[in-house]
């Protein structure tokens, strides 16, 4: 009995140490096949969608949307060579694999292809991380309370619902949601009205490496996520995006937690640029891993240094409007890609729009400001995959919230970019002039970001330049040339006339100090031609 127990022993401690021995890696390629001639012809690399969406906003096709030579990935896949490969991209002209170290290292030598190796353990870089191995779910799990009521306050907080009313509800926005699984939105009625609609566009599972999204993967987080933006209960529940289109991408693997999750992500965030997508979701945060070696330090969240940070960067440059929860740590701080400087990170606030205690705080490490803005994220109203009504907590659900209003927002200011999108939101929100690292620029207003992007855009087509739009103090106004003798009216929202002024001159000040916050109309009158602009006075 000993000497089995000795052997048994001895198997164990042999597993662990060649457990120990594998490794995660990224392994990069030095070039890609007929570069050039892709890019001279997109459609053969591109959907129309993605040509269309990136012809609009200005943006390039370049090399990153070449796809990987998949040549280099069936020769690293051979059987010999002692690794296997996850996932790849092209954004990274790069796969990521495991194996072991010497395994990994080898492929340098053994393939003229292969650039370069970064292992998941810095220490084998020569440098080193350190961490502790969480559960990002958990707080998001647990049901705070068993409810059929429905999403009056968290909509009506960042002001969807007013877009709602004038029929801006997502149509013809393209939204990816990368989260850990979709069980049953095939067939819950809770999207049949997205089904109906022709909005569920389809999916596919990047860690099962299939197209069946829909099958139970270790939890519900998907639907949930999902049921904020676009789930619809009559007289009950409605997401704030009710009528954007949905592609469904799993990348997240509930059963571990390792850094090929990142690689995933990258992937998924490649295939809606090749869609044509126009916002994703993330409601995923990374820092720790099961192995500590792998996990991100706090000075790696610093805007752009890992690797699903660094993918969320390239998704922006590609005009991709990424929005991402901020974390569920508290005062430790941002996850990655939260801390991406092209990613809009949402906080989470209570029901009365108080900070909620486990949001994730940005700090100085970030280089621009985190979380962006916040909405409710605490008692949050979200369907399961049982099709059922509950409360749950979680920056999470403050994402999709978002997210799913900015859906509604981009398709009332269709010819704004998604730079543009991000800025209105940041200035319709309840702390702009006074941003901190709880709630960031604050809670959003959609309507008044819709009234600032009308504003603005109202201003350079019929050339009056009115700044600093919105205003606190002095407004600066500038008229086109013949037109000096203007007569300047302003109005407040219930119509009643608030000043009156003569413009003589061409360019003049307007203390506008002694008027209070809100939205009025400027009303300008020349001969027999006018012109009416919006002013946000903050």
């Amino acid at each position: 009995m000993k000497r089995i127990l000795l052997i048994c022993i001895l198997l164990f401690q042999y597993n662990a140490i060649a457990q120990d021995d594998i490794q995660d890696a990224w392994v990069f390629f030095n070039a890609k096949q007929n570069v050039q001639a892709s890019i001279d012809n997109p459609i053969s690399i591109l959907s129309q969608q993605a040509i269309n969406r990136k012809s609009a906003h200005g943006i390039a096709i370049d090399e990153r949307d070449v796809p990987v030579n998949e040549s280099y990935i069936t020769m690293l896949k051979a059987p010999e060579t002692g690794v296997t490969v996850f996932a790849k991209s092209k954004w990274f002209n790069a796969v990521y694999v495991r194996g072991t170290e010497n395994d990994i290292n080898a492929l340098v030598a053994n393939f003229d292809f292969v650039s370069s190796v970064d292992f998941a353990d810095e220490s084998l870089n020569s440098l080193s991380r350190v961490g502790a191995t969480s559960n990002k779910f958990l707080i998001e799990n647990e049901t705070v309370v068993f409810n059929y009521g429905d999403t009056q306050n968290q909509v009506e907080m960042i002001h969807a619902n007013e877009l709602h009313l004038d029929d801006y509800t997502g149509e013809g926005i393209i939204v990816a949601v990368l989260d850990s699984g979709f069980p049953n939105v095939n067939t819950m009625s809770a999207f049949q009205r997205m089904r109906d609609n022709g909005d569920l566009l389809g999916g596919y599972d990047f860690v099962d490496r299939n197209d069946d999204v829909f099958a139970f993967a270790g939890n519900d987080h998907g639907v949930r996520v999902l049921s904020v933006m676009t789930g619809f209960v009559e007289d009950q529940f409605v997401g704030t995006g009710p009528d954007a289109s949905y592609y469904l991408f799993r990348t997240e693997d509930v059963a571990s937690e390792t850094p090929v999750e990142e690689a995933y992500w990258i992937e998924a965030a490649e295939r809606s640029d090749s869609l044509g997508v126009h916002i994703i979701n993330s409601s995923l945060g990374y820092k720790t891993y099961q192995n500590a070696n792998y996990s991100h330090a706090n000075e790696d969240l610093d805007g752009n240094t890992t690797y699903v940070t660094r993918g969320a960067n390239i998704a922006n440059e590609k005009g991709i409007l990424v929005v991402t929860s901020s974390g569920n740590s508290g005062a430790s701080g941002v996850g990655a890609p939260a801390d991406a400087i092209g990613a809009l990170s949402i906080g989470a606030v209570d029901a009365d729009g108080n900070y909620a205690a486990f949001s994730s705080q940005g700090s100085a490490i970030q280089p621009t400001q985190k979380p962006d803005v916040a909405a409710q994220g605490a008692g949050t109203f979200v369907i399961n995959d049982a099709n059922t009504i509950i409360n749950n907590n979680g920056t999470s659900f403050s994402s999709p919230l978002t997210a799913g209003g900015i859906a509604s927002l981009w398709q009332a200011l269709p010819d704004a970019s998604h730079e543009d999108i991000k800025q209105y939101v940041r200035m319709s929100a309840s702390q702009f002039d006074m941003p901190d690292y709880l709630l960031g620029f604050g809670i959003p207003d959609l309507q008044l970001a819709l009234d600032i992007g009308l504003s603005l855009q109202e201003e350079d087509f019929f050339e009056f330049k009115v700044f600093p739009n919105p205003a606190s103090d002095v407004l600066t106004i500038q008229i086109p040339s013949g037109n000096e003798n203007t007569i300047l009216r302003i109005y407040d929202i219930l119509g009643k006339q608030v000043l009156e002024k003569q413009m003589s001159e061409s360019s003049s000040p307007l203390d506008v100090s002694s008027m209070s916050s809100g939205v009025y109309m400027m009303l300008f009158e020349s001969g027999n031609a006018s012109k009416t602009v919006k002013l946000i006075k903050s």
